[in-house]
């Protein structure tokens, strides 16, 4: 006999089975996906207007970078087209769509190439060319900038699909895509690699971030539903290997960038602690670049440490783990004078004196080149030193050289380039064995890459080839031509193709 008492089984799906029932019957079955998907494409590939304020954005953020500028950079920001083909790229890969991904990415390289180019451009017009405060803060991603970039795409991508278009507009000053391309144009056009690779670095991250967010909130929202288990097994690896090869070097930089500010810290705790009373650090300044850890400091101070430096030198090397030089620089201040006029004079003193550095070298190598002080570039970030040298009487390459490396020796610190004009190169002698003449040919690869012109090698043989790959891989543009003979080539300039 059954016993009428006992309560039937539970029918009720566990909640892991549940919830995505609830979210395929009541959410993903609201969204018209057929509107988003169109939405999408409407400005997910190159069209004339895609163009035109690509090259507007281009140039209000290059202006705006160049001015340090942070709101005419937002302004640029504010009309850059770039989300609508990575948009489009992260639901084409939701749905791997291989037209739509092509179509996106073409948009997407192309408007980056012209973008760089245009300003680039700008640059090489502009008499303003050092690097400011904006620019600087777009050569340095880190593993932050992978975060931010990854909750405003996920922002993005919902607004889309929910209909919310004024969203973008945050996350288009969020996720910060053209400054980072005009950064790249910056370093192009002044030849500087470092600013131009974090900033494509950052660039890259941003863009790659944004399109692999959309997918996952495009695959989340149904779009894709289609796809073989395979194929969505496929996505999520792809996704999870993005992320590591992304985040990995982006947190490697965030771990230096908190290694520096823990450095600067204890730096400037272990200076207060050489001085007593009511001394005050003015200014203090670490080089990180260099070796041993160069650290400046200047202290408002009434009373003299005799072996301040040293004692703070020994606790810094052992607090850091590695060599530091410690300058101090004590600056008097008596009892009862305002410190903060005496902060103010001893800023004062020291602008003038960086100034006065940055003139001197200016004078230093207008009088090598030939030119009118004005006539130098003169990146005080940086710290680079660029000047193109006038025709001299009877100067060959040679003297260019040894005039580049006379002002370089007297400003330590700085990368001193003096831009020779295209005389004729040194002939390139070869022994026996094949084996270039080395003076000769640091000569020739110095001034190539200091013009910037290619340069056509007259010789044959395996010599002769060499010689031409190892001037390839330092970045001269050069080939081989007939000519020459077993002992000799003979580079020339390649002018007027």
């Amino acid at each position: 006999m059954t016993d009428l008492t006992q309560s039937p089984a539970s029918t009720e799906p566990p909640l892991w089975r549940s919830i995505p029932r609830w979210w395929r019957a009541h959410v993903i079955r609201e969204i018209d996906h057929q509107a988003v998907v169109e939405r999408v494409r409407e400005d997910d590939g190159w069209t004339p207007r895609y163009a035109f304020m690509l090259l507007m954005s281009a140039g209000i953020a290059v202006l705006g970078l160049l001015l340090s500028s942070p709101a005419v950079v937002i302004g640029a920001m504010l009309i850059s087209p770039l989300m609508g083909p990575i948009v489009g790229l992260g639901f084409a890969l939701a749905t791997v769509d291989s037209s739509e991904i092509r179509r996106s990415l073409t948009a997407l390289a192309l408007g980056a190439l012209v973008a760089v180019l245009f300003t680039a451009f700008i640059v090489l017009l502009s008499p303003l060319q050092t690097v400011t405060p904006e620019i600087a803060a777009r050569t340095r991603p880190n593993l932050f900038d992978l975060m931010v970039a990854l909750f405003s795409a996920l922002a993005g991508a919902y607004a889309m699909i929910r209909g919310k278009a004024g969203t973008i507009v945050g996350v288009a000053i969020a996720t910060a895509l053209m400054p980072p391309l005009a950064t790249v144009g910056f370093g192009l056009a002044t030849w500087n690699g470092t600013v131009a690779g974090g900033a494509f670095l950052l660039f890259f991250t941003n863009f790659v971030t944004i399109a692999v967010a959309a997918a996952i909130m495009a695959r989340l929202y149904g779009f894709g539903r289609a796809l073989s288990p395979r194929q969505t097994w496929f996505q999520m690896s792809f996704i999870i290997a993005i992320f590591l090869v992304l985040g990995i070097p982006l947190g490697l930089s965030l771990r230096q960038i908190a290694w520096e500010a823990r450095a600067s810290r204890d730096a400037r705790a272990v200076i207060e602690r050489q001085f007593e009373g009511d001394a005050r650090i003015s200014q203090i300044d670490l080089d990180f670049g260099s070796e041993p850890l160069a650290v400046t400091a200047s202290v408002l101070t009434s009373r003299y440490q005799a072996n301040a430096a040293q004692s703070a030198t020994r606790a810094l090397e052992v607090m850091l783990g590695r060599p530091v030089h410690l300058d101090i620089e004590q600056i008097r201040v008596s009892d009862g004078v305002d410190t903060e006029n005496a902060q103010l004079l001893a800023a004062q003193l020291r602008g003038r004196e960086a100034q006065g550095e940055r003139e001197r070298l200016a004078d230093r190598l207008a009088v090598a080149a030939g030119v009118a002080p004005d006539q130098v570039t003169i990146d005080a970030v940086g710290k680079r030193a660029v000047v193109r040298a006038s025709p001299l009487p009877d100067a060959g390459l040679a003297t260019y050289s040894a005039l580049e490396q006379r002002v370089a020796n007297l400003a330590r610190g700085w990368t001193v380039e003096l831009q020779p004009p295209a005389r004729p190169l040194p002939v390139i002698a070869l022994d026996d064995k094949g084996e270039a003449d080395a003076q000769a040919l640091a000569l020739t690869q110095w001034a190539a890459l200091r013009t910037g012109l290619p340069i056509d090698i007259a010789g044959s043989g395996e010599a002769a080839e060499a010689l031409i790959k190892g001037l390839t891989d330092a970045g001269v543009d050069a080939r081989l031509v007939p000519g020459g003979s077993a002992s000799e080539v003979r580079p020339r300039w390649r002018i007027g193709e």
